[in-house]
């Protein structure tokens, strides 16, 4: 057995985990504020209004700030893979590597491109061609998302693949059966219609600021009305695809449904909780009631996880402990024959050393049927495969809080509009100002959700984090934690104040 050093594993994820944080202040807006204002410069180019040109002037500016911070914190990210994951880089470096280079070479280069005629074209180019470089820039910036989530979607149900003992690596068979999993669909819809919604807010709660101080009231009340409604109907999208996920969820990552709702002994027509306090020091089998209270819907969660009233979801106790009846093994049994692969797999490596064909046929010939467990073999006990069950239920259900808090909010500010009382409305611009931050919070929650969920994969079922990380001294990495914390917020501070000046200007010295 390899030895980890756990400091090393534990410092590595908080770096990637800090870096990912940072980072997804930037995604949300770049994705949202793209599209936005590709809206606004329709609105221009059709109706020739020079006041709609400059709103798009304005919210493009702000766009430009948030997209070019951005930036930094997405390079080092993807560094961090050969810095502290080079194990996980070896090992499905013909996979992962694949999206990740697409993204960098059209989706990135697409976006960069059009980005500098977006910004320094207005009176260089037509403005059809403008108008078309804006909207290439928003498609740029949510195919670049679309490679990194599939990417992601990989990690999490890892396919079209095969493993290769020789070199001990993961090898790619099936590009398209990695682009179209439908984990990856449903974590790029999801994310991105997500994304929309904050730059809405983003747009709003400028807006409503403005509105409040009785500047620039124009301005402020057109942003918010394609905002609105933008915004609502991709928080209508953020509803569907989310529950899309928790089913994806089910049939692929049937522990992480299990945190997330807080359930230890799953059945049929399983309640989903509505809202409940779970209980303080639960552990798997010890037969603890989950929760000090809880309100729940009759069968919902079934409902959600298999689409049928009465279908079977499994609990946490039942993935880890079995349940024969429905045909769930014991986790135990797993690491059993996960130990069996490495044994095997280390004397088919050796056999190889050797030159020993017969010995190194039977030694392959007794790896393959344990190999989809050899992950497995890492592991020291079943409940190494339960993530923290507390973060993951009370992320999940702030998100949800806040979406369906976001979905009437934006309802309320279609009404206000569209009866042209939205200035006196001095309650509704207030709260839209502090739902933004809400909202942020809310897409924050989403990727705890998603990345402690799958906990201790790596990837799904087959690499654990421990594994997957590169074997350094834990003051390297503790030393690069600080330092990107200092960098990091340097880099949040630099734009707030940036955003913060340029929104005192307002639009008419864009």
């Amino acid at each position: 057995m390899v030895e980890i050093d756990l400091a090393t594993v534990n410092w590595a994820r908080a770096q990637f985990t800090l870096t990912a944080m940072y980072h997804w202040l930037f995604v949300p807006i770049t994705l949202g504020l793209s599209f936005l204002c590709a809206f606004y410069e329709t609105i221009y180019v059709r109706t020739g209004n020079e006041e709609w040109k400059r709103l798009t002037k304005f919210w493009m500016t702000l766009f430009g700030i948030n997209f070019v911070i951005g930036i930094a914190t997405g390079i080092i990210l993807e560094f961090e893979f050969g810095t502290n994951w080079s194990n996980y880089s070896w090992m499905v470096g013909d996979i992962f590597g694949a999206p990740l280079a697409i993204e960098g070479i059209f989706a990135f280069f697409l976006e960069a491109t059009f980005f500098v005629v977006m910004f320094f074209g207005w009176d260089r180019v037509s403005k059809n061609f403008h108008l078309f470089s804006t909207w290439m820039v928003a498609i740029g910036s949510n195919l670049s998302a679309l490679w990194i989530l599939v990417a992601n979607g990989w990690m999490q149900y890892p396919v079209g693949m095969t493993f290769n003992p020789d070199n001990a690596r993961f090898e790619m068979e099936n590009f398209w059966e990695v682009l179209f999993s439908p984990v990856a669909i449903s974590k790029f819809t999801h994310a991105t219609t997500s994304s929309f919604v904050v730059g809405a807010l983003f747009v709003i709660a400028i807006s409503s600021y403005y509105l409040l101080k009785g500047r620039h009231v124009r301005m402020a009340q057109r942003s918010i009305a394609v905002a609105s409604v933008f915004g609502l109907l991709a928080g209508i999208a953020t509803a569907i695809t989310g529950d899309e996920s928790a089913y994806e969820n089910a049939s692929h990552q049937p522990m992480k449904l299990a945190a997330y709702e807080g359930l230890y002994d799953g059945g049929r027509g399983v309640d989903i909780v509505a809202f409940g306090l779970l209980t303080p020091g639960k552990r798997p089998g010890d037969g603890q009631d989950p929760f000090l209270f809880e309100i729940s819907i009759p069968k919902g969660l079934s409902l959600l996880a298999t689409r049928e009233l009465n279908g079977f979801v499994p609990g946490i106790n039942d993935l880890v402990y079995g349940n024969a009846a429905e045909g769930i093994a014991p986790v135990q049994e797993k690491i059993d024959r996960g130990k069996v692969a490495i044994a095997d797999f280390a004397a088919y490596k050796e056999a190889s050393k050797a030159g020993d064909e017969t010995a190194r046929a039977a030694a392959l010939a007794r790896f393959t049927p344990n190999q989809p467990y050899l992950g497995f073999g890492y592991l020291n006990s079943p409940e190494e495969v339960v993530p923290s069950v507390a973060s993951i239920y009370y992320s999940f259900h702030i998100m949800v809080y806040v979406g369906s808090f976001i979905i009437f909010l934006l309802l309320l500010f279609l009404w206000a509009v569209k009866s042209g009382r939205l200035g006196e409305q001095r309650w509704l611009l207030r709260l839209g100002i502090v739902s933004f931050f809400l909202t942020y919070f809310a897409s924050e929650m989403g990727w705890v959700v998603a990345e402690v969920g799958r906990q201790p994969w790596a990837i799904q079922d087959m690499l654990t984090v421990k594994m997957a990380s590169t074997q350094i001294a834990a003051g390297h990495v503790q030393t690069t934690v600080v330092m990107f914390f200092v960098v990091f917020t340097v880099l949040l501070l630099a734009e707030a104040k940036i955003m913060l000046r340029q929104i005192k200007i307002g639009p008419e010295e864009v």
